[in-house]
């Protein structure tokens, strides 16, 4: 039961980033270079999809030029490729 309880925070901690995202109160510069730990497990792709004007093909563009497979988690991010999505939304 803890468990369940804690997936159900992080689901519900995460659409509300989420909708911050589209609604443009957190910018995703901000999240990206400090996730905090609900999202780590996040698929980045996904984190993309929640950004005004980037659905999912621009998102999966957006991962093909920075060289981040789809299947790529927040936290799993190396500085390298962290740094090019934080340079590719101007940060």
């Amino acid at each position: 039961m803890d468990a369940l309880a804690r997936a159900n925070d992080i689901r519900s901690r995460r659409a509300a980033l989420k909708s911050d995202l589209k609604h443009g109160k957190v910018a995703i510069a901000d999240v990206l270079a400090a996730p905090p730990e609900y999202l780590m497990t996040a698929k980045v792709l996904d984190v993309l999809m929640a950004v005004p004007k980037c659905g999912k093909v621009k998102s999966a563009r957006i991962m093909e030029q920075c060289r981040i497979s789809p299947s790529k988690t927040v936290g799993g991010l190396s500085g390298r490729q962290r740094g090019e999505l934080l340079a590719f939304f101007g940060r």
